[in-house]
């Protein structure tokens, strides 16, 4: 199976069954599938050829799904582009991965316009809006609008197998720019099942939609959708109540959210439409504060509580059962279907229950490495430990990077990633640990817990976070919590306040843009 199948197949078991929602938009299986087929016939009027990658800087809106789908259907690769990233940071994505075609907006195609010329495998250049010709491209550039590019006849899918490419989803990592990770066709189905099955997803689901579509577990809310017929809202926010009130007003019944989100939502006063139509909730980009997880269960008393762990270069990894909330809340669970997780000392031997070692996936989740980057392909993607000696080509998993740690009954905790550890008078900080206090504290909204570099200490334990009222008293009681709790050296040095925290594409607390900051706050106040 291809991924564009999972909609083909729905449009023929079911093809009056709703697949899109946006607004007052709808659109089902059948319209979705045909869409999809004039996307692919002409995308392959334009010469795409097998392997092809396409861009799609949209914001998640119906043309949005059929330019992913339509893309694979013609034998290319889509490349999901965050709407919010600034000219540079697209041109560097289409620059890195040779992207052959961009579908975007007007408005955005403008803002591009000084970057295009360095992208010079771009050949076409498509927009939504039908005044769209008219723009000014670099030569090498072909310009058209969506509809030229839709009015073909439905055509037939390129041939293609499973372990070809499907997409390269851009992911930020702890040093230079962000990287392209390329998942196969069999990466997204073989996802898609498995987070289906473990949700026990039907086609009587409607699943909003929130999470950017360039984030893997954004994307992933579609295809586990469509993957069983259920239906998806899509929906670009801007505050946490718009959620709220979409999930009361098309009675969602699944939600996947980031930790900030589900912070900000775990203080608000639900709507009782939500309330009762919200079957599951799921967490993904970090571990969930144990007070925010508390709150919700509160508001959400009915609704089951997956905690989720998920990799881009593995799509997910793990999650905890909702019936073991109450025994282990800080624990991310155990392996997904089809997928092994193990905990491997530095040499691969496997790690004792409680003793901390990297997290290592294997399966058919495990992508295809970073796109045109085979040095830090080669440090994130080995062989798998514990393979017979004899076979010629061993299996490849990914080395995540991330430290956690096996009880006695096999349920994983998350330690810390190896980049964001503190390390302070000798001793290895997991962020998470200090921070799980300080939001213990119910004083902040969010924080994170940072290294700044220290004299004596090595790294200083600092916390940014946001408060409704900060001041020395809020700072006073979260130090007092943290000596309380914390042996000395977690203890932090500095709480500094901020309006908000910075955040990456994908909703996730930017800890490399903070951590610059506070180390120039610091540096300043230093020899001031």
């Amino acid at each position: 199976m291809l991924l564009h199948d999972l909609i083909l197949a729905q449009s023929r078991l079911t093809g009056d069954r709703t697949a899109l929602l946006r607004g007052d938009e709808r659109l089902d299986y059948a319209g979705l599938a045909d869409a999809i087929r004039r996307v692919s016939a002409g995308f392959a009027g334009l010469g795409l050829r097998p392997g092809e990658r396409v861009g799609v800087y949209l914001n998640k809106r119906l043309e949005a799904v059929q330019s992913y789908f339509g893309i694979t259907h013609a034998g290319g690769v889509f490349v999901p582009i965050n709407p919010s990233l600034k000219p540079a940071q697209v041109a560097h994505i289409l620059k890195d991965c040779n992207v052959a075609a961009l579908v975007t907006t007007e408005a955005q195609a403008r803002g591009l316009a000084g970057a295009l010329h360095e992208c010079t495998d771009l050949r076409h250049l498509i927009t939504l809006e039908a005044t769209a010709e008219d723009l000014e491209a670099p030569r090498h550039i072909e310009t058209l609008t969506w509809q030229a590019l839709t009015r073909s006849e439905p055509g037939a899918a390129v041939r293609r197998i499973d372990t070809d490419m499907a997409a390269i989803l851009y992911t930020s990592g702890s040093t230079g720019k962000p990287k392209g990770v390329v998942l196969s066709h069999r990466n997204m189905v073989a996802g898609a099942l498995s987070v289906a099955e473990y949700l026990e997803n039907t086609a009587d689901d409607v699943i909003l939609a929130v999470l950017p579509f360039s984030f893997d577990a954004g994307f992933s809310q579609m295809t586990t959708a469509f993957s069983v017929g259920a239906s998806v809202v899509l929906m670009d926010y801007l505050l946490p109540r718009d959620v709220l009130k979409a999930a009361a007003r098309y009675r969602a019944t699944g939600l996947a959210g980031v930790p900030p989100l589900w912070t900000q939502l775990a203080r608000l006063d639900w709507p009782e439409e939500a309330v009762e139509s919200l079957r599951y909730i799921t967490n993904t980009g970090g571990a969930m504060p144990t007070a925010t997880l508390g709150a919700l269960r509160e508001r959400l008393p009915h609704t089951r509580v997956y905690l989720m762990y998920g990799l881009t270069e593995a799509f997910r990894s793990t999650y905890l059962p909702p019936e073991e909330l109450d025994a282990r809340p800080t624990s991310m669970g155990k392996a997904i279907p089809n997928a092994e997780i193990m905990v491997v000392r530095e040499d691969g031997s496997p790690c004792a229950p409680g003793e901390p070692g990297e997290l290592v996936h294997r399966g058919a989740l495990v992508s295809l490495g970073y796109w045109n980057d085979p040095e830090r392909t080669a440090l994130r993607f080995r062989p798998a430990p514990g393979q017979p000696s004899g076979l010629p080509f061993p299996e490849i998993a990914v080395w995540s990077g991330d430290t956690i740690v096996r009880d006695e009954e096999g349920f994983l905790y998350f330690v810390g990633r190896k980049d964001d550890m503190i390390k302070s008078s000798g001793y290895r900080i997991s962020p998470t640990e200090v921070e799980e206090v300080i939001y213990g504290t119910g004083l902040v909204n969010e924080c994170a817990a940072l290294g700044v570099p220290h004299f004596d200490l090595g790294q200083a334990v600092v916390i940014a976070c946001h408060a409704e009222e900060p001041g020395d008293e809020i700072r006073d009681a979260l130090l007092a919590a943290c000596r309380q709790s914390l042996p000395n050296y977690m203890v932090p040095t500095e709480i500094v306040f901020r309006e908000g925290l910075p955040r990456n594409p994908n909703g996730k607390i930017d800890r490399k843009r903070l951590s610059t900051e506070l180390e120039d706050l610091f540096q300043e106040a230093a020899t001031s």
